[in-house]
């Protein structure tokens, strides 16, 4: 009798990472619908990082996938210091900006956490880069804006250029997001391109502005159009599910 054919992966939605400042954040995004709780300082910047026993707190809070953001390093050292200072915080996942010009292979990444690697969509990050983030050591890859002055993700990068971006984690076997004052209308545009999670703060936050508190209103409503939106290509081999 002939054998059956392997089954495809199944496609995956793409997933709510929801940005906080604080264990009180952290517990309302989680019940409000986030799938990954991201701990950082918004008044820090795009990657500002929480001390390491804040990110604890914040880690214990949110009850389930968590990440933290280690900083924007100015080179490897200090982003070495960097993810070294969080590696002990309980979070599932770092997230570090990566210093530009600097080669990903010259980053000393800790044992564990897995780390993701954050691109700034103003330097219009080649998706070419991906293959070297994996040969390094990296677990995913992210675009954020690093200037959070009311510009979209996609005012500085178009949906083709974003597209090739997640298509190259896909192949490279990295988790991705896409992140960058993200607002609710965003989500069926980026949700299209199936990457793994799409990242908010500011556009779920009172007022749209991203020092204010997170409104469990904006996040429950993000999290319906994620759900409702079609399920794209299936995730990389050993990605967490949240």
């Amino acid at each position: 009798m002939q054998a059956s054919a392997p089954l495809a992966p199944a496609p995956r939605r793409v997933r709510l990472l929801v940005s906080v400042r604080d264990p009180a954040e952290a517990a309302l995004a989680r019940a409000a619908g986030a799938d990954l709780v991201d701990a950082k300082d918004p008044a820090r910047g795009a990657l500002g990082g929480l001390p390491p026993d804040e990110t604890r707190a914040v880690v214990a809070a949110a009850g389930g996938l968590t990440s933290a953001v280690a900083g924007e390093p100015a080179s490897g050292q200090e982003a070495a210091a960097m993810l070294a200072a969080l590696a002990g915080c309980g979070a599932d996942y770092l997230k570090i900006a990566l210093p530009p010009g600097l080669d990903p292979a010259a980053l000393r990444l800790p044992s564990a956490p897995p780390v993701i690697a954050v691109l700034f969509a103003e330097d219009a990050p080649d998706p070419a880069i991906v293959t070297a983030l994996a040969a390094a050591g990296f677990s995913g890859a992210m675009i954020d804006t690093r200037l959070k002055d009311g510009r979209r993700l996609t005012d500085h990068l178009a949906l083709p250029h974003l597209a090739a971006f997640t298509e190259a984690c896909r192949r490279a076997g990295l988790l991705s997001g896409l992140a960058g004052s993200l607002r609710l209308d965003d989500i069926p545009a980026l949700a299209a391109l199936a990457p793994g999670y799409l990242g908010f703060r500011g556009g779920l936050c009172a007022g749209a502005d991203r020092r204010f508190g997170l409104d469990p209103a904006l996040i429950r409503a993000a999290a319906r159009r994620l759900a409702a939106a079609p399920a794209g290509a299936a995730a990389p081999a050993g990605a967490a599910a949240a």
